[in-house]
């Protein structure tokens, strides 16, 4: 199919957060162009179009890219909440967790697919259980999803997130697999270290929670004489690159760790104020030059799906924090929320808007009062923007929301039920 959306401000997000005025143009799953009007002259006139958008001077950017989530927690989402982190997950999450079935997983998924899309999130980072409900749901819903293994001593083997790696890296184009354990605290040395093993025999990156509190910290200290980042390092994990989501206990050995072996740092900034968990030190990582992205943690924590809330406390809690109101630059936030996300996820042909990338991209309303004036448009989406300034989401090509109207195949109103279903049945039984 080949879209035309013409009169937009695009924020290719190739230099930073510029604003280009022009026109996206998109053949099949990709960008073909993405120029001034002027530069497409030659090409619009010479092509049969299937659909011509008129973005009408709204904001075309890359999509958000939820680096860290558990989709399928929606079933829990407002079950949980006002509790310690330990109490939270082993008293109230595990438990109800162990009750979930396949068919939940997909369900769950569903609902949470939804949710993104009214976000502008065009993919994200699920770490999660019955992985192959969870990439059915996003291969049906034409939505783009990155798998994470979340082996612990609770579940799962080195051989099935090895069968997992191979299988869902030639599942589907819109899915994709990456290494990963739970955490440090629920993985026996054994297993981490065939873990690193594995990392080494694929040349693949590792992504884990890390230092999301400080009992977690205080404890690996206690059993290895280390902190995670350190103790994981030692093993060889890293050797490959990976992930930690959370970060937020980090000392200065941990911080020059993710810079040398390119380990990049997820920050998740609703989930741990709302756990009481603390604050990450997102600027002192910038300025060292680590790579960030932004999660929102699964719904059960958070507990909405929401990439504009995480833009906000992301810059909002460094300058509080510092304390400094210069701190954490919108611009920095917002390339962290789009082209930062692609790339710890592994997704480089989803991180900018240019020639041969995928047409994975949102149009912004700025026919709001909240986006009035336009003194600086990327300040306005971090500061002031909303969901209810997502017009349009658009994955591979395809518009999955337009409008208020989504279009995945599935009915909205069927999963509100099967999600009720589930919590219910969970509850009673």
């Amino acid at each position: 199919m080949k879209i035309r959306i013409y009169n937009a401000k695009i924020i290719t997000m190739v230099n930073g957060t510029d604003i280009l005025e022009g026109e996206i143009h998109i053949d099949g799953e990709r960008i073909s162009f993405a120029g001034t009007e002027e530069e497409a002259k030659e090409i619009k006139d010479n092509v049969t179009w299937d659909k011509e958008i008129d973005a009408c001077g709204n904001v075309v950017m890359p999509g958000f890219k939820d680096a860290h989530t558990h989709s399928a927690m929606t079933f829990l989402r407002s079950y949980a909440d006002d509790l310690p982190l330990q109490e939270w997950l082993y008293n109230r999450v595990f438990p109800m967790e162990a009750k979930l079935t396949e068919e939940d997983v997909l369900w769950c998924s569903r609902l949470a697919i939804l949710e993104y899309l009214t976000s502008g999130i065009t993919a994200n980072f699920d770490m999660y259980m019955e992985n192959e409900a969870n990439a059915r749901a996003s291969a049906e819903a034409g939505f783009r999803t990155v798998l994470c293994g979340s082996i612990n001593d609770f579940g799962g083997t080195i051989e099935e997130i090895e069968e997992e790696y191979n299988h869902f890296n030639d599942y589907n184009p819109l899915l994709s697999y990456q290494l990963g354990f739970h955490a440090e605290y629920t993985t026996k040395r054994e297993t981490l270290e065939r873990m690193a093993w594995l990392a080494h025999k694929y040349k693949a990156p590792v992504y884990t929670h890390n230092s999301e509190t400080r009992a977690e910290v205080d404890g690996c200290i206690e059993r290895y004489g280390k902190t995670p980042t350190a103790f994981l390092d030692s093993l060889g994990m890293f050797e490959y690159g990976g992930g930690g989501f959370h970060c937020v206990y980090m000392t200065d050995e941990d911080l020059a760790i993710c810079k040398e072996k390119n380990i990049w740092v997820v920050t998740n900034p609703a989930s741990n104020v709302k756990l009481a968990s603390g604050i990450a030190p997102v600027q002192k990582m910038l300025d060292m030059g680590i790579g960030l992205a932004i999660g929102t943690d699964g719904p059960a924590s958070n507990n909405c799906l929401d990439m504009f809330r995480e833009m906000f406390l992301v810059t909002a809690l460094q300058k509080v924090s510092i304390p400094d109101a210069s701190a954490t630059d919108a611009n920095d936030v917002l390339y962290m929320a789009a082209s930062g996300g692609a790339l710890a996820m592994g997704l480089k042909d989803c991180n900018t808007l240019e020639k041969g990338k995928y047409a994975d991209l949102i149009m912004l309303d700025m026919h709001q009062p909240n986006m009035q004036p336009l003194n600086n448009i990327s300040k306005n989406i971090v500061y002031s923007g909303s969901k209810q300034n997502v017009k349009m989401t658009m994955v591979a090509g395809k518009i999955l929301y337009e409008d208020g109207k989504f279009n995945i195949g599935t009915d909205a109103e069927e999963i509100y039920i099967k999600a009720n279903e589930v919590i219910k049945r969970m509850v009673n039984g």
